[in-house]
């Protein structure tokens, strides 16, 4: 895959509930501050939400922004690098785990392969991403879905608590 050098703004969103979610997420975010080619701009403060349609403890969330030149299926290979370094089973959808990382949005990339879609399929149906996004991107469009604001006012019945910042 060709290398772009122009540095695009990338959303990756953050969560754990398994060992010590918050530990493991200030790790992982130091982590993807750290990859080649990129530079942390943002991260959210940590929020606390219930399991989505699982059993298990609450889970801690973030998002952060990086700025980075590596294309979209290079920065997925590093998280998910990042994620088995903690940990990470990939199992059961939506089971508890020790780090999950999820890239949202890659600039305003458009894509739909068998190892990843962008813009993330369901980021506008989840308070724990968009809270933390609104948080850090409060004015962002997702490609094809409208505003951070607007897609945060849509899903204000789901509870979610800011707890760290």
């Amino acid at each position: 895959m060709r290398h772009s050098t122009e540095a695009v703004d990338a959303f990756v969103a953050l969560g754990a509930n398994l060992g010590d979610p918050a530990a493991t997420l200030r790790a992982a975010i130091d982590k993807l501050a750290a990859l080649p080619k990129s530079e942390l701009v943002r991260c959210s403060g940590l929020y606390r939400s219930a399991p989505l349609d699982a059993p298990g403890p609450d889970y801690l969330n973030a998002v952060l922004c990086l700025r980075t030149e590596l294309e979209p299926h290079v920065l997925l290979a590093q998280m998910q690098r990042i994620e088995h370094a903690h940990g990470r089973a990939r199992g059961a959808r939506n089971a508890p785990r020790t780090l999950d990382l999820d890239l949202l949005m890659h600039g305003a990339v458009r894509l739909d392969t068998p190892e990843l879609t962008l813009p993330h399929p369901r980021l506008h149906r989840r308070a724990f991403v968009l809270a933390p996004l609104a948080e850090i991107a409060p004015d962002c469009e997702v490609p094809g879905l409208g505003s951070v604001r607007a897609l945060l006012a849509s899903v204000a019945g789901q509870a979610i608590e800011r707890i760290a910042g």
